[in-house]
């Protein structure tokens, strides 16, 4: 199974990877702060209470754990537009020498 995944992630764009990450993080934040309303204004069980405090604990997990992944996508994103801006940069420096300096001889 985590192999099929990971074959899934070598055909998506790292930027689309980082999107989809970030509407997950979105969501999971918006149902923890739904959680944390519904402890404060609902009168609950001391079980219920408990049950909801945990989930919150297991939302507040996945926060962090998408969190770690963001960034490290946005280091990878960040090195591969790194890469690109070289790429360029070559292929700049080699058209100069072999279109210019060719016409000047």
């Amino acid at each position: 199974m985590a192999k099929l995944k990971d074959k899934r992630r070598e055909k998506i764009s790292v930027a689309t990877e980082i999107d989809r990450l970030e509407e997950r993080r979105t969501r999971c934040q918006d149902n923890l702060e739904a959680a944390e309303f519904r402890r404060r204004k609902e009168k609950l069980s001391e079980k219920e209470r408990q049950e909801l405090e945990d989930e919150m604990a297991i939302m507040n997990e996945r926060v962090q754990k998408l969190d770690q992944e963001l960034q490290m996508l946005r280091g990878e994103n960040r090195r591969n537009m790194l890469l690109s801006v070289a790429l360029l940069a070559v292929s700049a420096l080699f058209y100069y020498i072999f279109i210019y300096v060719e016409q000047d001889s």
